[in-house]
């Protein structure tokens, strides 16, 4: 898949089976579920998802017939949940003629508004589509206007942009060229800027583009234009068809009257402010994305546009309300027709996402990246602006889009007949017992998942939920790009969701370090506030179900921190774990081909309140650590069989650990806990205090199942019985390469696995055999390893790896035959863990492109490849009798392993 990206295919599915949502529940399969609830004893069962961001699991809760409550804390999701499992289902074919009407006048609207703005191509046979701009500055030294992009390709092929810098005008003008070789040098490399000008020529530092950027100083310019262009093509019958062409030009003057759309914005904008037309609201400081708004200048949300780009949106703004008043007046606000104008506003959000100031030009696809295409607000040093009234394209993209996205959900959650389901009284039933012309019962409510009002206690027989990802994502922050927006037009129609200035950051279910900006330790206070509210959901949760009911909890999170809070949150609130699952959830990868580490799997967690304690019953864990253990032994194979590898395996395990640990709480330690002094933990203050050496928390059962996990990769990476130990350092190493399968992945796991093989992280490995990269570790290769002073003594006596690293590096540098004296004369080759290292290392390591005749990645994965190459070879050259091949070059060159 990586490589159609590269050659600029579009994969519509990656994978080698059908997207689940497009499944459509057959009536006997709903048969069989009613009858094995029926089993169960129930009566059309609740199923509540508290936390149900976009709504995915209500959406197959409602596609199976069951009667569901939905609810987010956030508006924004609210509104999506509405519109994706209530309005379809309830609201029939009507509410497609609706939209469809609403969104021809819009249209019309838009074109009297917006037709001036954009001036033609003058080429008849040619249709603009997307403006490309670059950010710019001026040079301090020579005063020369830089425009500001990394690299100025266009297109796979080899299209590009060549820079002609006017040293009189001080101005750059711009070259459409076919090859690589004639594109201009990127102007801005880790946010230093180079000026372009042959008599300048110098590097603008990075904080002198940010002032400039922050004193409103920083601008932008055109570079090219994108159009479609009509031609002919021959068919294979050899007929002549008319075909549309996508090609690249130069900027005219013409395309763009900076000083008279200005004026036209000014003009507007003191209209619209009165009206409140235009987001007014500033960022707010409550930010963990400052380096891609604020640092640049942006601090309203309105800055995240250009001035066309907010005339564009703010046209739309005013037809759609022009639009609702017509509605309003004429007595037509009904249901159906409030639901069309929500779909209306949406639509509208999608174009905002797709033309922004962060919406770049993919120059791989030859299309426009959504401002979210990277999850944050990364700044943009070069952005895309779509044309907003092209036939196909713009506006008329995002309404046809919407109009395909409400039939396609309504065919998806509404009931069909089916004849073969006709009961005997004649009447169509669904397999639940609601009528076939009917959808379940279904609520969207908009709350906090901890103050479920209206929700009664003991009444709901399921809770499934995917909790917020801890400090991955910071969800209100993200949506208030569309929040402010969204206010202004559907908040017109549904003001109970839109009541507040922006979305609730407060009571949010996030480790969210910005609430704590200023004060001691905001990550452990944001860690804090993340376990106290989520405990507090899960109370919430224990009292809105019956007690034979079951909450299923899922999970996709590679740090533990989270895992610890949510097991720490589920047990104080009265819940025991009685099953766990892990399931792929992604697309498979080529071995190695990431920078950084990721999860592949969801685990799910069922769970069930706990029965009542005896008052004073305790449990001691040295009683309970054993079961642990051995209760992720007895799962560890069965993962690995099905495929779980990597971080994943150490998850999949947490499941089975947390459920032994379940079962004997509450727990208290019979000796107390030895900490160094270095190593005092961070105070948590919810759970159980950590500075009562007696504590017992979650955290102790995922320590115990990584420490089983260690032993049975070790074991099976060496595929022998060992006689002798790798060292602490060696072993992290290797556990950390087949752990993460990248050479960068998070602090806080590498913390954790240092601690497994009893090492210091900070003292024993950062700066040794790794460096901290902000919230990550990267591994060093050996040369990177030489370069810093930080091999030890090559003849292996700090540590095995340090040997195996001088080895590679030597090889590397001189030579293999210089590498094997080395070993042998330094008497690393004759220590009794050396065939254990070296087989351990290569079966670890990415295999490099020699063995593989695949390109190496570049960056750390290719600088650790060499490393692979060059002990594989010294291995064939000196120690093949002592280390067999490794198992993981069998998946290269078909061999098998000796």
């Amino acid at each position: 898949m990586d490589a159609a990206r590269r050659r600029g295919e579009r994969i519509d599915n990656p994978y080698t089976y059908g997207r689940a949502f497009g499944y459509l529940p057959t009536e006997t399969e709903k048969r069989w579920l009613a009858e094995e609830i029926a089993k169960l004893g129930l009566n059309n069962p609740v199923l509540l998802d508290p936390t149900a961001g976009g709504g995915s699991i209500p959406f197959e809760s409602v596609r199976l017939g069951i009667p569901t409550i939905a609810n987010d804390l956030n508006p924004v999701a609210a509104l999506v949940l509405r519109a994706t499992i209530e309005w379809p289902a309830q609201l029939g074919s009507a509410l497609i003629a609706r939209f469809e009407t609403l969104a021809r006048k819009f249209r019309l609207g838009l074109m009297d508004r917006l037709a001036n703005l954009f001036p033609p191509n003058p080429d008849p046979q040619r249709i603009d589509t997307t403006y490309l701009w670059a950010r710019t500055i001026t040079c301090p030294y020579c005063e020369g206007l830089v425009p500001l992009s990394p690299n100025w390709r266009l297109a796979p092929d080899g299209t590009g942009i060549q820079l002609h810098p006017n040293p009189r005008t001080k101005r750059v003008s711009f070259a459409i060229v076919a090859k690589p070789a004639d594109h201009s040098a990127g102007t801005v490399r880790g946010g230093d800027a180079q000026c372009p000008y042959p008599e300048c020529g110098r590097v603008v530092d990075g904080d002198e583009v940010k002032a400039q950027a922050q004193a409103g100083r920083m601008g932008e310019q055109l570079f090219a234009v994108v159009y479609k262009e009509r031609i002919q093509r021959r068919t294979k019958g050899g007929k002549l068809r008319d075909a549309w062409q996508r090609g690249y030009r130069a900027p005219l003057p013409t395309d763009m009257d900076s000083d008279s759309l200005a004026a036209h914005l000014a003009e507007k904008c003191a209209q619209w402010e009165a009206l409140d037309v235009l987001p007014s609201e500033s960022i707010p400081d409550l930010s963990n994305y400052e380096r891609g708004h604020k640092m640049y200048g942006m601090t309203r949300w309105r800055d995240l546009f250009s001035p066309r780009q907010l005339l564009c949106h703010g046209s739309s703004v005013e037809v759609f309300r022009d639009l609702l008043e017509g509605s309003v007046a004429s007595g037509q606000l009904d249901d159906t027709t409030r639901a069309a104008f929500a779909y209306l506003a949406i639509a509208v959000d999608k174009m905002l996402n797709y033309n922004s100031r962060m919406s770049i030009w993919m120059s791989t696809r030859e299309v426009i990246a959504n401002t979210f295409n990277r999850h944050n607000f990364a700044f943009s040093w070069s952005y895309a602006e779509m044309m907003p009234l092209v036939e196909g394209l713009g506006y008329d993209w995002a309404l046809r889009s919407m109009d395909e996205c409400i039939g396609e959900i309504q065919k998806l959650v509404s009931p069909k007949f089916a004849l073969s389901d006709r009961t005997k009284s004649g009447s169509l039933q669904l397999a639940l017992g609601h009528s076939i012309m009917a959808a379940p019962p279904t609520e969207v409510t908009c709350r906090s998942a901890d103050q479920l009002e209206g929700v009664a206690s003991a009444s709901v027989d399921c809770i499934v939920m995917d909790p917020p990802y801890y400090d991955n994502v910071m969800y209100a922050e993200l949506s208030d790009f569309f929040y402010v927006w969204l206010k202004r037009t559907v908040g017109l129609v549904f003001p109970e969701l839109f009541r507040t200035r922006l979305t609730d950051k407060d009571q949010e279910a996030v480790a969210n370090p910005a609430k704590f900006k200023g004060q001691d330790h905001p990550k452990e206070r944001a860690d804090r506030d993340y376990r106290q509210r989520m405990a507090a959901i899960f109370a919430e949760c224990h009292r809105v179900l019956k007690a034979d009911g079951v909450l299923t909890l899922m999970f996709t999170h590679k740090a533990t921190g989270a895992w610890d809070a949510l097991a720490a949150g589920l047990i104080e609130a009265g819940f025991t774990v009685t099953a766990s699952w892990p399931i792929n959830t992604e697309a498979e990868s080529s071995l190695h081909i990431k920078e950084k580490s990721a999860a592949n799997s969801t685990i799910f967690l069922v769970c069930r309140p706990r029965a009542a304690q005896q008052a004073g019953e305790n449990t001691y864990w040295e009683d309970v650590e054993p079961r642990v253990a051995q209760a992720v032994r007895a799962r560890i194979g069965e993962f690995q069989e099905a495929g779980i590898r990597g971080v994943d395996l150490y998850l999949s395990c947490f499941g089975p650990a947390l459920e032994e640990f379940a079962k004997h709480w509450p727990l208290r330690r019979g000796t107390p806990r030895v900490v160094p002094e270095h190593k005092k933990p961070r105070q948590r203050g919810l759970f159980l205090d950590e500075s009562d050496p007696y504590a017992v928390t979650p955290e102790d059962a995922l320590d115990a199942a990584r420490r089983e996990v260690k032993k049975w990769r070790l074991d099976r990476l060496l595929r022998t019985t060992r006689h002798a130990d790798l060292d602490p350092l060696t072993e992290w190493f290797v556990l950390a390469w087949d752990a993460f399968k990248a050479p960068e992945f998070p602090y806080d796991e590498a913390l954790r696995l240092a601690r497994v093989v009893g090492l210091d992280l900070d003292r024993d490995v950062i700066r040794v055999l790794a460096e901290k990269k902000g919230s990550d570790v990267l591994l060093w290769d050996s040369a990177k390893r030489a370069a810093k002073g930080a091999l030890g003594s090559s003849d292996g006596s700090r540590a095995l790896l340090d040997a195996l690293h001088h080895a590679a590096y030597r090889a590397r540098k001189d030579g293999l035959e210089a590498a094997r004296r080395l070993l042998e004369e330094g008497g690393a080759a004759r220590l009794p863990s050396f065939p254990l290292g070296l087989q351990a290392l290569l079966e670890v390591l990415p295999v490099s492109s020699t063995f593989t005749k695949v390109a190496d990645e570049k960056g750390a994965v290719a600088e650790a490849a060499g490393d692979f190459d060059a002990l594989e070879h010294l291995r064939r050259l000196a120690f093949s009798d002592r280390v067999p091949e490794p198992e993981q070059l069998g998946l290269w060159t078909g061999s098998q392993s000796g």
